[in-house]
């Protein structure tokens, strides 16, 4: 069966900090680079399971998340593929243009928000960068014999990265630029909703918008995707004012339309980490002893969600007047 990460929420995202050396980089498509990591003094780095990503902690004080996508058998490197964004941050921009083999940056991680789960099958989405994740689980899926397809899209063949590797895999893999083949035909790909099928995808938000509504009706969690960005839907609850009070210090603090619970929370002295601050690397979690969070991150599968008892203040507010968190 595929490996499922089954560590309890609040460990599985913990991480150290390891020093490693740029031993490769390769352009692998327009505006996408590879990278090969390994560790600064030699030996194994820490192991990791498909659909796992790493903080890359960049010179210039930026930290980034990549989803970790070469081969997990091999124990002495990493491999991530970053994509130029277009209005870079300091992070990609960095990568693309600065960071060079040799240079010895640290990583944090290995995190899994997006573990593979046991399935006879699974139907694979990816848009873009969003191929990164899913390459070690197709790996995994290949390597177990287990029935597989993918369908990746993107604006043109020549900016899709990794398209000569998955060649290798013949018609299980469907490859469909949009300026050959227009929008992808989640329908038909997708086919009719069935109870032994899992659905991964990671690209960008429209793309993963479009798959929900395409997966109208079929079972709960079938689903499981993987977003560049936090939900940015609104709900009531996310406009009102709100209290957060800190179980180990007893101090309540108030939550206005405009702050983040995170913000707030260190005001008041809680030290919390935090990486993107957009609700998609699960650095920031903290443990909610009582009240309902309103969840607005990309980590949280609906399960962790329903159980209400984790949350990423970075982004994520409150359904109840009130929040209790072990701070």
């Amino acid at each position: 069966m595929p490996i499922v990460d089954r560590t309890p929420v609040a460990q599985r995202r913990n991480a150290s900090v390891t020093a490693v050396v740029v031993t490769e980089k390769r352009v692998v498509a327009e505006g996408v680079v590879s990278l090969e990591l390994s560790a600064a003094h030699g030996g194994r780095l820490p192991d990791w399971a498909p659909g796992a990503h790493i903080d890359v902690i960049l010179p210039n004080g930026v930290t980034r998340q990549y989803s970790l996508c070469g081969d997990r058998w091999t124990p002495d490197r990493y491999q991530v593929g970053v994509l130029r964004e277009p209005a870079s941050r300091g992070g990609s921009a960095y990568v693309h243009d600065v960071l060079a083999v040799g240079d010895q940056i640290e990583i944090g991680g290995p995190r899994n928000n997006f573990a593979l789960v046991p399935s006879p099958t699974y139907l694979f989405v990816a848009g873009g960068i969003g191929i990164t994740p899913l390459l070690p689980m197709i790996r995994q899926a290949d390597m177990l014999g287990t029935n597989w397809r993918l369908l990746y899209g993107g604006r043109r063949r020549a900016s899709m990265a990794f398209v000569d590797e998955l060649s290798a895999y013949g018609d299980r893999v469907t490859v469909a630029p949009q300026d050959e083949a227009g929008l992808l035909d989640l329908p038909a790909f997708l086919g009719d909703p069935r109870a032994d099928t899992k659905v991964y995808a990671c690209g960008p938000v429209p793309l993963l918008d479009a798959i929900e509504r395409a997966m109208v009706g079929w079972p709960k969690y079938a689903l499981r995707s993987e977003r560049f960005v936090g939900h940015t839907n609104l709900s009531a609850a996310s406009l009102t004012t709100f209290e957060v009070t800190l179980a180990r210090t007893g101090v309540t603090v108030t939550v206005g339309p405009d702050d983040s619970v995170l913000d707030v929370v260190r005001a008041a002295g809680a030290d919390v980490l935090s990486s993107c601050q957009q609700g998609t690397c699960g650095t920031c979690e903290v443990t909610v002893l009582r009240g309902t969070p309103d969840h607005r991150d990309a980590v949280l599968d609906d399960h962790e969600r329903q159980a209400g008892d984790c949350m990423f203040p970075c982004v994520s507010r409150a359904h109840s007047d009130n929040l209790v968190l072990d701070l």
